[in-house]
């Protein structure tokens, strides 16, 4: 079992706070998901950053640096408790294939009928050992065979598809290429929350490991969506719906249920 963090916003933003300071933050989470971090950001001309280690995050230097300083548009994060495939660089979240990248939270029981409907190509850009990453290789073959401007369609079929397979498992996943987030939802837990411009937002916290009080800068024009395994803070965050696929646009976050 892992945890899922996607995040997506209207201007640039800090995503300090939801990675390393929030009251069930990625960094007090890992304290139960300890075999690895990544976090992968999206900024307006700047393309991804994706950073990974496969150490707990709460203990990692690396990971508090980076949590402190990131900032984009998007941000797709993962913190890993493995089940399948060992720890290691190649087998932590996110992974990336071009323009996308991709995290997934359960396990796929059943990995190889899904690796049976993977293309050549795109099973020999498999690095790690993982059923995410394998299952990550099987919906990119669904999106070269229908295209990649076609991107609804093709996960959304593809969802239909997994979803008749007995031995599916658990199949949570976040997949953006910078312009959108997609997130699925089945066998896992998944929540929303949007803060829209004008939502009173708290700026003054208790830290999540001191007493001290933290400042949370929230611009009054910022609007965001953000989609995690669990709720995060005591903010009115809702369930997504077993068996929902969502888009979150970028530039001005808008959600659209593709299935449900």
């Amino acid at each position: 079992m892992c945890r899922l963090l996607g995040v997506v916003c209207n201007e640039a933003t800090d995503f300090r706070f939801s990675l390393h300071e929030a009251p069930r933050s990625l960094a007090v989470l890992s304290a139960e998901h300890a075999d690895g971090w990544g976090l992968a950001v999206h900024g307006s001309g700047n393309g991804w950053e994706l950073h990974r280690n496969p150490v707990r995050a709460g203990d990692c230097a690396r990971f508090h640096e980076v949590a402190a300083g990131a900032r984009g548009e998007i941000l797709v994060a993962h913190i890993r408790k493995r089940t399948v495939g060992p720890i290691g660089a190649e087998n932590t979240h996110p992974f990336r294939r071009g323009s996308l990248v991709f995290a997934h939270n359960g396990t796929i029981a059943g990995i190889d009928t899904f690796e049976a409907r993977t293309s050549d190509a795109r099973r020999k850009e498999i690095e790690g050992q993982t059923d995410s990453e394998r299952f990550f290789a099987w919906l990119l073959t669904k999106l070269d065979e229908r295209g990649h401007d076609r991107i609804d369609d093709a996960l959304g079929s593809a969802v239909d598809e997994a979803v008749e397979e007995p031995r599916l498992g658990a199949a949570n996943f976040l997949l953006s290429n910078g312009a959108a987030l997609w997130a699925f939802r089945f066998g896992r837990t998944l929540h929303m929350l949007e803060r829209h411009p004008g939502d009173p937002v708290v700026h003054k916290r208790q830290a999540s490991e001191t007493d001290a009080e933290l400042e949370t800068p929230w611009s009054p024009r910022r609007h965001a969506v953000l989609v995690a395994s669990e709720q995060m803070t005591n903010e009115p965050w809702g369930e997504v719906p077993e068996r929902t696929l969502l888009r979150i646009d970028g530039g001005s976050p808008r959600v659209t249920v593709l299935r449900r």
